[in-house]
Formats: C-alpha cells, structure tokens, sequence
C-alpha cells in the first residue's frame, strides 16, 4: 500500500483571496432578478458589462472598469432587445465589442464606444436571426475571429460566421441538432477544435463543431453534470452538478473516454448551480457556487488524485452572479494570478475579489506568469471553417513586452495540434522584402541581435551600484565599513539575479522569432 503525503510542494498552495474596497466597488448596481443558470456579467480590461433589470425589454449597463463607487441611478443602458437578456459575452479579440442574447430568440452584437456613454445604445451592429426559440447561451471561439456559438432552447447549437458586411444575419453557416433537451452549458478546448455541452438530460458530449457530429457521449448514472469545462491542454474535462442524492458534486472526465469519471468529489448539500473556471497557466480550478458566498479552488495535475484541494475563500455575500478578468487585465506587480467580480444583489453591488500569490519580492514573477493567450485571433472564419485548428497566439504578462516578442507558440504544444503561429507585425516587414531574396527576412532578426548584444555588453560595463564601483574597492577597515560592503554585495547580487533573468526572457523571446521565421519561410 503506497502513502501519500497530505501535502505536496506547490507554489499555489498559499494562494488567499483578497475583496476589493468599498471604493473600489461598484455599488448601487440594479443586478438582473432573472433564474436562469448564467453569469450575468462579462468582464474585460475596459469594461464591465453585467445584465440589469429594465422594463419593457432585456438590457445590459457596461461600466468603465476605472468607474468605481456609487452608480448613477439613470446610468446609461445597452437596450434592444425585446425580451430579457440571458447572456453576454465579450468578444476575445476586441475589447469594444460584445455579443448578447435574449427571450427574443435573437443574438446581437454591439460596438460599445471607446468614449462614456452619455444616453441609451440602442444601435446594435448586427443581429443574428435563426432560433425558435429563446437563446440562453453565447460563446466566441477562442482562436478564431468572428466566429460566434449560440445555444437555445429549441434544442440546437447554431455556429454564426460574422465575417460580412450585411446587419442582419438571417441563418447560420452550422445548426448542430444531436441534443434532446435544453443545452447548459458549452465550452471549447484550446484550439477550439472541439466543444464539450451538457444538456437537460444530464449527458455530457463531445461534438466536432464544424461537423456538428457526436465524438463522445458521457451517460454515467451517478452524476447529472450541469456544467462543463474543458481543462487547457490536459485532455481532460471537469463538470459540476449532483450526484444520486442531490449533493452538489464535480467530476473529471478523461477526454478519450467519457463512460466513467477519473475521479468524483461531493461538495455540499446546497442546491445552488455549481459555475467551473479553469486558469491553464497555473493549472488552478476555482468552484463558485450560486446562492453562496464561497469560492473553492483546486490544483490540477496529469497524476493521481488528479485534484488537490487548495484552500477556499469564505464570504458572508453570497453571489447570484460571477464574471472574471482575462489573465492580461490582471495586476502582476501585486501578484495577482485571478480576479473574480461577485454579483451581490441582495447590496446592489460588484465586488471583485482578487486571487494573490504571497510574494516578498515586488519585481516581476516569472514562475507564476507563463505565456498567456493575447486578444489576437490565430486564424480567420474562413479559414476555420475549412478545417484548420490553429493554437491560441501567446503573450508575456511582463510590463512593456511588445506583442512582437509576445506571440508565441507554447513550447510543449506539438504540431499536430497546432499549426504555425506567426504573428501580423512580423510579417508585414518579410511581404516586401521577400521578393529580393531568401536572405531578407533575417535583417530584422539581426537588427534585434545587434541591439540585444549592445545592451548586454554595455550592462557589462556598469557594476555600480549606489554610485560604489564593487571591482575597485579598498577592503574593509572596519565593522561598519564591513557592514555597508555586505549590504551593496547583497544589492548588486540582487540586481545580477533580476538582470540574469531579463537576459533569460531576452534569449527565449529570440528563439522563439526564429521559430517563428523558419516556420514563415516555409510557408512561403
């Protein structure tokens, strides 16, 4: 019988929850009064859009993220719709335009201005006609641009292409028809070559979106999943909903095969729906509960027991709604890795809650910050729609990285599962000269050489630190004399270290272009 210790290292393990100010809420806010099983508020680093209450029709308020404090009461709204809204999503590759769906069986998609709104929108960009019923469910696809999910209550997801020039889009491009009952809940993997659902009928499936054909199909009688969520690159899914005897309950799923659960946990007894948020980058699972007030979280990995309980942040608000900041509008110099937004409404109120790593060091944490998805599409609708898969498009969380160095591929991502990721900018300067020559298209890879070693030789150069040369030093008469030698030995230690590893970022951003060129060439 083999041991396992309770605990094992993690640099997540003391990870707390921090809620925002007073100040820095939002107060006053009149939150949806709506049943449905949805987030209600979407969130990104301009703006906050969360469903409100409106007669005569479905609206939603989008707030400045900087527009914390009390809300106006005749604040303007996003108005349209004749029936409630249900959903909203923003769309990942542009942070002024959103997509919504209503009662009135339609989905529309807003441009929100850059500028406050001073009255009521009402003017929606397109409006996507098809469903016969209600529509509870919106999804963008996650590396492709202009490539809409719906899911209504006729029992069908339908795929819009909104790669045209007409306002109102009468039919999808694909109605995906294998489910018998109200779909819950949808999500993709990271290529967005896959899109797990659950239904009414409790059943998880794996549909190809573009065939719209059953891969897989989760009939396992002893959870009645109500959400799902595709775990990174883990090949793994996680759902959330109750077991036989109604307590709440997740299970985790192995992708290739969906007849029994790696592994189940029962949580409470509580009957409020269970809403997964998975973080790729470091691999933590947070469960929010609808109805109460705490927020567990896990660490997933690839060995048994697969889940390891972390810790959990414990709230006397309880939350009718959830929204999450993308990982690029997160705060890294407080070491910030999740952000999470509370719908309270018995306060009218947003409280966002932010999930810190303790660090002492306030320079940048590489370790907790890996390459992220950028707000870039990696492929456009019609590509997709002809059968490419293509990885999301990388970014660093470092301060001032350009979105040059940031797009990059993940180095643990095979070929297969994604194709060449070569960002636009790179390849605006090879369109010209590429005519000339195969060897044009390195001149910039060795300007960025050039200057790379230029800075490295003439950080050389300066070994002061606080005016004090270390190199030319008399030795130490004294013990105060030895004292301030230990504590400048001390900081410029410190200040090698923080310069080794921007040397290290440096190095791994150059081969990566390289990567990137090689794989252009070749194309071409």
């Amino acid at each position: 019988m083999s041991w396992h210790p309770q605990y094992r290292s993690s640099k997540f393990r003391h990870v707390y929850g921090k809620p925002a100010s007073k100040e820095n809420c939002y107060d006053s806010v009149p939150i949806t009064r709506s049943v449905h099983d949805n987030h209600f508020c979407a969130v990104n680093p301009h703006f906050i859009a969360v469903v409100t209450e409106c007669a005569g029709g479905g609206a939603f308020l989008v707030i400045p993220l900087h527009q914390t404090g009390k809300l106006d009461p005749h604040y303007p709204k996003v108005c349209g719709h004749r029936g409630n809204v249900l959903d909203i999503k923003w769309n990942p590759f542009n942070d002024f335009e959103i997509a919504s769906c209503s009662e009135d069986a339609t989905i529309k998609i807003w441009n929100i201005p850059k500028q406050l709104l001073t009255r009521n929108l009402t003017t929606y960009r397109k409006e996507l006609i098809g469903h016969a019923r209600r529509v509870g469910l919106v999804e963008w696809h996650p590396t492709t641009a202009n490539i809409l999910f719906s899911a209504g209550y006729d029992y069908k997801v339908m795929v819009w292409n909104l790669d045209t020039k007409d306002s109102v889009i009468a039919g999808p491009v694909k109605t995906i028809n294998c489910h018998q009952d109200v779909i819950l809940s949808m999500s993709f993997n990271t290529n967005g070559s896959l899109l797990a659902t659950t239904c009414k009928d409790r059943k998880i499936r794996i549909v190809d979106p573009r065939l719209g054909i059953v891969l897989q199909e989760a009939s396992y009688k002893g959870h009645r999943a109500n959400k799902v969520l595709f775990l990174g690159s883990l090949k793994k899914l996680l759902s959330t909903g109750t077991s036989r005897w109604n307590n709440r309950q997740m299970a985790l799923w192995d992708q290739e095969n969906l007849s029994v659960p790696l592994t189940e946990e029962d949580l409470d007894g509580s009957s409020g729906v269970l809403f997964p948020f998975f973080d790729s980058d470091t691999s933590m699972l947070y469960i929010v509960g609808k109805g109460d007030g705490n927020i567990r979280y896990y660490e997933v990995s690839m060995e048994k027991p697969h889940l390891t309980y972390l810790t959990e942040y414990r709230s006397y608000n309880p939350q009718k709604g959830i929204g999450i900041m993308p990982k690029r509008g997160l705060d890294v110099s407080s070491c910030e890795i999740f952000r999470f937004y509370k719908l309270i409404t018995t306060k009218s109120l947003i409280e966002p809650v932010s999930m810190i790593v303790p660090r002492r060091s306030e320079s940048y944490q590489e370790d907790i910050y890996p390459p992220t998805a950028a707000a870039q599409p990696s492929l456009t609708a019609h590509e997709w729609l002809s059968g490419m898969n293509r990885g999301p498009i990388m970014m660093s969380l470092r301060p001032g990285s350009e979105l040059l160095d940031s797009q990059t591929l993940p180095p643990e991502r095979p070929l297969s599962n994604s194709m060449v990721q070569v960002s636009p900018q790179p390849l605006e300067p090879m369109k010209q000269p590429a005519e000339d020559g195969d060897q044009a298209p390195f001149s910039l890879l060795e300007e960025k050489l050039a200057k790379w070693t230029a800075e490295h030789h003439l950080g050389e150069k300066s070994c002061l630190t606080n005016g004090f040369d270390v190199f030319e030093c008399s030795p130490p008469k004294t013990e105060n004399e030895l004292l301030q030698m230990f504590y400048r030995r001390q900081e410029e230690i410190r200040r090698l270290r923080e310069l080794l590893i921007q040397r290290e970022v440096q190095t791994k951003q150059l081969e990566l272009e390289i990567k990137n060129l090689r794989m252009a060439l070749g194309q071409l």
